[in-house]
This record gives C-alpha cells, structure tokens and sequence, in this order.
C-alpha cells in the first residue's frame, strides 16, 4: 500500500522568504528550520492536497516542466519527504 503525504496545516507554518532560503516557523514545535530548495516546492505541491509520491512527482514536474522522473528522482524525494516527516512538517499514512 502506498503511502500519503500530506503537509502540515498552512496555520501551522510562517513562511518567511530570505533569498535562497527560507524560514518556517512551525508553530506547533515552536521551531524554525532554514530550508532551501527543493524543500519549499515540496510544501508548495503538497498544499494542493494529500497525495502519494507518484502524484507529487507529477506535480512537481508539472510545475518545473522535468522530464518524466526516474526511480532515482523517486527515491530522492522519499528521503526529503521522510526528512520532513521527521521534522513534523509532513504527515505520511498508509
């Protein structure tokens, strides 16, 4: 079973742009995380909706008109979406 992700609830994260970083102040943990892309994108398509890593590929390529993505770029974004887990940003269920 494939597992879905969904981002934390907009209410819960301040965004604040610093050029090619960006700060999010998670109000739930009271922490802020520096972060740099392809990290805010990954917020961004995951505020469409909860969706597995198929669909958030297809987001994402849609968005940044990539090519058809490999297993490689797969498993790239499972370890950014598991680091983003990790840091309650992002909630996966299956």
């Amino acid at each position: 079973m494939a597992v879905t992700y969904r981002a934390e609830a907009p209410d819960q994260i301040i965004v604040e742009r610093l050029g090619a970083i960006d700060a999010l102040y998670h109000r739930r943990s009271g922490t802020t995380h520096l972060v740099a892309a392809p990290v805010p994108q990954i917020l961004e398509a995951l505020g469409e909706g909860a969706t597995d890593v198929a669909g958030l590929l297809a987001r994402l390529a849609a968005r940044f008109d990539l090519d058809t993505p490999d297993d490689e770029a797969k498993a790239a974004l499972e370890q950014r979406l598991a680091e983003l887990i990790d840091l309650g940003l992002v909630r996966g269920e299956r």
